[in-house]
């Protein structure tokens, strides 16, 4: 047990109390009557461990290790999730600390909301709170994904954040790892799990249609999460983002012209041709309305004063993922091009298009 405690860097008292209330219990002893745990003994302290660093309760963490239907790899698939999501906070603080300390090397006042903006859930505002004012439902997306579903009845919207674009005439259960994200969602949504797509607590084919919407570059592990999907329902819809194509960072002239650390981004996400694979898919091009009401990262395309706002950008992922450095950087290069006209006259061409194909697209089994 000393061994133990050492190479997990917790008391013998700790190990005796888990042992106690039967949460890690070592299953033999030695001749000389001590304790001594074995493999699966040690994997098990390991998630106890692991949940209990994570800020979970003992007995949420007996609940959660004390699944049958979970095993070692769910186990570390969850983890993995809930620790990218805390890095995304982390990420967000950071930008927040940025910010502040930018206006006050600027002598610009800092109001006590701004404060409080890297703390509790106005941290999350940065990255997930603004959904709701610039985050919805875009109907000519929703119509082309809901034409996918087909006659599905049963629903699971994997990642599904506030609930856009789930379905209001299906039997639609969502699953959302992020509590911040599962308390926006409107009162008479659909009921939330909270879990990660890499390990959903479901049987196979328990559902029609198994839904993701520009979720999948969230996931730890994307291949694994979508393999899930097809593991419980029969068909899956995944709206997800198309990197196979030579040159598709110059298809949306801010990440082109920019924002060049977009590609970065996406650097580790997997190829359209791969996730299609994965699951047998096929894929179809989403157009982005001019108008587009939801408010995602290539949406304002032919609206470039828009991401001079703070608040649209604070609704997107990827300013967070670039860091404040190249955000500032690209809004302040973005705003001098409007303000001198170079930017109409490098993307005068838009002004009469109506939908733009900047990379979405619909996988479909």
């Amino acid at each position: 047990m000393g061994r133990v405690a050492e190479l997990a860097g917790v008391s013998v008292r700790t190990l005796h109390h888990y042992d106690e209330i039967k949460l890690v219990r070592p299953s033999s002893r030695t001749a000389a009557g001590y304790r001594a745990y074995s493999a699966d003994d040690v994997e098990r302290l390991r998630e106890v461990l692991a949940y209990r660093r994570l800020g979970f309760g003992l007995r949420e963490v007996a609940e959660l290790v004390g699944d049958p239907s979970t095993d070692a790899v769910a186990h570390l698939r969850r983890l993995r999730g809930l620790l990218l999501e805390r890095r995304d906070r982390a990420d967000a603080m950071v930008a927040a600390i940025d910010r502040e300390l930018q206006a006050r090397a600027w002598g610009l006042k800092v109001t006590p909301e701004e404060q409080l903006e890297m703390l509790g859930e106005r941290l999350y505002d940065a990255i997930g709170g603004a959904y709701t004012a610039t985050r919805s439902t875009e109907p000519r997306i929703a119509a082309q994904i809901w034409d996918a579903l087909g006659d599905a009845r049963t629903v699971l919207n994997v990642g599904a954040g506030t609930g856009s674009y789930e379905p209001a005439d299906r039997d639609v259960t969502a699953v959302e790892p992020s509590a911040v994200m599962r308390a926006q969602r409107a009162a008479g949504s659909a009921p939330c799990v909270a879990a990660v797509a890499e390990s959903l607590p479901f049987e196979d084919h328990s559902f029609d249609v198994a839904m993701a919407v520009s979720t999948v570059h969230h996931w730890g592990d994307p291949i694994a999460g979508l393999r899930e999907m097809r593991r419980v329902a029969r068909r899956v819809v995944v709206l997800t983002f198309d990197t196979d194509e030579p040159g598709w960072q110059d298809r949306f002239w801010l990440t082109r012209d920019y924002l060049p650390e977009f590609a970065a981004v996406l650097a580790d996400f997997p190829s359209l041709a791969g996730m299609a694979n994965a699951i047998g898919a096929h894929a179809e091009p989403v157009p982005i309305p001019w108008d587009c009401a939801d408010g995602l990262f290539e949406a304002y395309w032919r609206r470039p004063e828009a991401y001079l706002e703070d608040h649209v950008r604070r609704a997107m992922s990827v300013w967070t993922r670039v860091g404040p450095e190249a955000e500032q950087r690209a809004v302040r290069s973005l705003g001098h091009d409007l303000d001198s006209g170079r930017w109409a006259e490098r993307n005068g061409d838009l002004a009469d298009v109506d939908a733009a194909d900047l990379g979405l697209r619909l996988l479909i089994t």
